[in-house]
C-alpha cells in the first residue's frame, strides 16, 4: 500500500504550448471545403427562382464574403492549437481573476444547453412552443425573488452593467412617475463600489458623489449623511466591496437614504460569499442586481456573454422592462412592457443558455448547497488573505486587521518601493507559473494592487500552490528583478513593448484592417496573393 503523497505547495514546472499558429485566413487555400453542400435540385430552383435577384439591390453584396476556404481536419486542428496556448479556467486556477467569481462550472449544465431543443429557439417563437423555456425563466425569476428576499424579479438584462443600467433605469422612472425627475439628480456610490454603478448613473444624467472610507476603512456613514438631501435618487452600492471588505452599516444606509426619500439599489454582483446568510431585503434595498455569469456559475465568458437578474420591492416592480413571463392556468405566456415600464432593455426574454445554466446549478445545490459554497467562498478567501500577508511586501489596505468575505484587493507598494517592480509586472511573471492575476479597477486607489478570489471551488492544495508561486516571483522581484521584468518566458507570446500598442500605424485589429492597411485596398478575397513578410503586430503568430 503506496503512502499518500503530500499535495504540490511549490509552483509547477510550466512551459505554454507554442505552436506558431498563423491565423486562419494564412491557413486558407483556393478551393478547400470544411463541407461540401449538396446542390439545390432543378425542380426546387425553378421554382424558388433567382433569390439573390429578388432582394432589395441595397442589400446584395458586390461581392462574395472573403472567407476563409480551408478543409474541415485543419480547421479542427487550428483552433485546438490556439486554444492550447490560452491560460483558462478548465486548465488553471483563477483565484487571480478577482471581483469576476470565475467558479467551475459543471460540465453537465453545459450537456443541457447543449441539446437541439433548447439551441433551436427563437424568441420571436409562439409561446405555445416554447413552454419548456418559459417555465424555466418564470422559475428561475421566482428563485431569484426568494434568494434575494425582493417581490419581483426581470433575467431580461445581458450582463453585470447591462443589470447596473436597468437599476438607475427604473429609479429614475420611479421618480419621473411621481413628478420628482428634475428634482432629484444625484446618485451617490462608494469608490469601491463596481464602477459601473457611478457610469450607469453617470450615462444617466446624474451627478455622481462618490464617498470614501472612514478612518477604519470602512464606507463612511458620516460621510453619506452629510451628501444626502432632497436632490439625491438613489444610493448605488456594492457590498462586499469590490476590496471584499462588507459594510457592517449597511442597514444604516439605506435607512438614511430612505429618510430624505431617495432610493437604495444593491449591486450584488459579489454575492459569492453571502447566498443563504443575508439577501438585499433584510437590509431594507429597494432594487438589487445579480450576475448570474459570476455567482450562479454560468461561464463568465471573458466579457461576454453575461447574464444578470433584476430583483426588486412590490413598488418597483410596474417599472421592470419586458418582455415578462406569467403563468395563466397552467401556460405560460409572455407579457409586453407596461405603461409604467423601462421597455425592452436587450433584444429577447434574457440570454437563456445562462438562464438555463444558473437555474441547473441553483437546482442542483439547493437552499442548504448555496449556504455551504458562501461558507467554503469565505473559508478560501481569508485563508488566501492570511497566506497573502505572510509574503514579504505584500498587505492588504483598509480595514487592516479584518477579515473579508470573498475577495481582496491586496498591494504590492512595500514591495514595489523595494525593488521597483510593479503589480502589472509581477501579473506578466505569474503566466510564466501557469496563473492568471488581475490588478484592479481604475482609478488605483490601491496602491499597486492585485486582486484575488478563491470562490468556494478551489481545494487547500491549489490554493497553496498560487501563494507559493507569488512569493517565488515577489522573491524574483528582489534578487533577480529583470527576470520578472522581462517576462513572459514561458509563453506564446513574449515581452510586447507598449510603443507597439500606443502607436495606432503598429497594429491592426482585424485581417480587413490588416489588409487594408498594408496593401490600402480590401482584397477581393483572402487567397488574393500570398502574405509578403509584414512586422505590423496584427500579423504576429495567433493574432
Amino acid at each position: 500500500m503506496s503512502l499518500p503523497v503530500a499535495p504540490k505547495q511549490s509552483p509547477r514546472r510550466f512551459q505554454q504550448a507554442s505552436w506558431d499558429e498563423p491565423i486562419v485566413f494564412e491557413l486558407s487555400a483556393p478551393g478547400e471545403r470544411g463541407v461540401l453542400v449538396t446542390p439545390v435540385e432543378p425542380a426546387v430552383r425553378e421554382a424558388v427562382g433567382d433569390v439573390v435577384a429578388a432582394l432589395p439591390e441595397g442589400m446584395r453584396r458586390p461581392a462574395l464574403p472573403a472567407l476563409p476556404e480551408i478543409a474541415q481536419m485543419r480547421v479542427l486542428k487550428h483552433y485546438l492549437r490556439l486554444s492550447q496556448e490560452n491560460l483558462g479556467s478548465d486548465l488553471n486556477v483563477d483565484i487571480g481573476q478577482g471581483t469576476c467569481t470565475i467558479k467551475y462550472s459543471p460540465k453537465i449544465n453545459d450537456q443541457l444547453i447543449e441539446v437541439p431543443q433548447l439551441r433551436a429557439l427563437h424568441p420571436a417563437q409562439d409561446p405555445a412552443d416554447t413552454q419548456g423555456a418559459l417555465e424555466t425563466i418564470w422559475r428561475l425569476e421566482r428563485l431569484m425573488a426568494e434568494i434575494s428576499g425582493m417581490d419581483a424579479v426581470s433575467l431580461a438584462s445581458p450582463g453585470g452593467s447591462a443589470g447596473i443600467w436597468t437599476n438607475i433605469a427604473m429609479i429614475r422612472a420611479y421618480h419621473a412617475s411621481r413628478g420628482e425627475a428634475d428634482q432629484r439628480d444625484e446618485v451617490i456610490t462608494t469608490i469601491f463600489s463596481h464602477p459601473s454603478n457611478a457610469a450607469a448613473a453617470k450615462v444617466a444624467g446624474y451627478k455622481v458623489i462618490t464617498i470614501y472610507p472612514d478612518a477604519d476603512g470602512y464606507p463612511d456613514l458620516g460621510a453619506l449623511k452629510a451628501a444626502l438631501s432632497e436632490r439625491t435618487a438613489a444610493i448605488m452600492v456594492t457590498n462586499p466591496e469590490d476590496t471584499g471588505i462588507y459594510n457592517p452599516a449597511i442597514k444604516e444606509w439605506v435607512d438614511a437614504a430612505h429618510e430624505v426619500g431617495a432610493l437604495a439599489s444593491y449591486d450584488q454582483a459579489n454575492a459569492a460569499g453571502i447566498l443563504g446568510i443575508t439577501r438585499a431585503r433584510d437590509a431594507g434595498f429597494d432594487v438589487c442586481q445579480f450576475n448570474l455569469h459570476k455567482t450562479f456559475s454560468a461561464p463568465h465568458g471573458s466579457g461576454g456573454p453575461g447574464a444578470a437578474a433584476n430583483a426588486v420591492s412590490a413598488a418597483l416592480a410596474p417599472f421592470l422592462p419586458g418582455p415578462r413571463v406569467e403563468q395563466v392556468e397552467g401556460l405560460f405566456v409572455v407579457r409586453e412592457p407596461g405603461d409604467l415600464s423601462i421597455g425592452h432593455v436587450a433584444p429577447a426574454h434574457g440570454v437563456i443558455l445562462h438562464v438555463v445554466r444558473a437555474y441547473a446549478w441553483i437546482m442542483a445545490l439547493g437552499a442548504e448547497g448555496m449556504l455551504a459554497a458562501s461558507q467554503i467562498a469565505v473559508l478560501n478567501n481569508n485563508y488566501l488573505l492570511k497566506k497573502v500577508l505572510e509574503i514579504p511586501g505584500a498587505s492588504a489596505p483598509y480595514a487592516t486587521g479584518r477579515r473579508r468575505i470573498e475577495q481582496v484587493r491586496y498591494s504590492w507598494q512595500e514591495l514595489f518601493e523595494e525593488t521597483g517592480i510593479t503589480s502589472e509586472e509581477i501579473g506578466i511573471r505569474m503566466a510564466d507559473y501557469g496563473f492568471h492575476y488581475w490588478t484592479s479597477h481604475h482609478p488605483y486607489v490601491v496602491p499597486q494592487p492585485f486582486t484575488l478570489e478563491p470562490t468556494e471551488c478551489y481545494s487547500k492544495a491549489e490554493i497553496d500552490e498560487y501563494v507559493a508561486a507569488l512569493a517565488q516571483v515577489a522573491q524574483e522581484a528582489r534578487e533577480n528583478p529583470e527576470l520578472v521584468r522581462t517576462a513572459p518566458h514561458n509563453q506564446t507570446v513574449h515581452h510586447t513593448h507598449h510603443d507597439d500598442l500606443d502607436d495606432p500605424e503598429r497594429w491592426a485589429i482585424t485581417w480587413r484592417a490588416y489588409r487594408r492597411k498594408y496593401f490600402g485596398e480590401i482584397p477581393a478575397g483572402p487567397s488574393a496573393s500570398a502574405l509578403p513578410d509584414a512586422e505590423l503586430v496584427g500579423a504576429t503568430a495567433g493574432a
